[in-house]
């Protein structure tokens, strides 16, 4: 087991959407998430170097896990819930899907939140809150 685990990243993704689509919503979500952080030294993103002097920077010292949910209602639960414990979230839903930026942040702004399908959900914070909130999902698999 991984031992330097105080603090860890989860991505949570619904197993109903397409791989292609999930991994395109994990990127976007992973970059989304630390642009909100306020203090991305708390990630602890290391350099790693190999032995021919190559360099392999901003890798975080945090362990990053990848559980899947059944369907995007419980991503939307897990949502709600990080965002009322106050943990670091961001989301990926069908919306944001489409031909621009604009063309997709319209989609979502004439969207109501229960109409939405969440793809997944991507949380960094405390491994214990994280642990408590997630424990019922699954690891990823294809």
């Amino acid at each position: 087991m991984y031992t330097d685990n105080e603090f860890k990243f989860v991505a949570v993704l619904n197993k109903k959407i397409e791989l292609p689509r999930l991994l395109n919503a994990l990127g976007h979500m992973t970059a989304g998430l630390v642009s909100l952080c306020e203090n991305t030294q708390s990630m602890r993103f290391l350099e790693y170097r190999d032995a021919d002097g190559g360099f392999h920077p901003g890798i975080s010292f945090y362990p990053f896990i990848i559980l899947s949910a059944k369907n995007g209602n419980q991503i939307r639960t897990l949502r709600a819930a990080a965002i009322g414990e106050g943990i670091l979230c961001t989301d990926f839903v069908d919306t944001m899907l489409g031909s621009s930026a604009q063309d997709q942040m319209d989609k979502t702004r004439s969207t109501k939140e229960e109409l939405l399908d969440y793809y997944g959900v991507c949380l960094f914070g405390s491994a214990a809150k994280l642990n408590d909130l997630t424990k019922k999902f699954s690891l990823f698999s294809v």
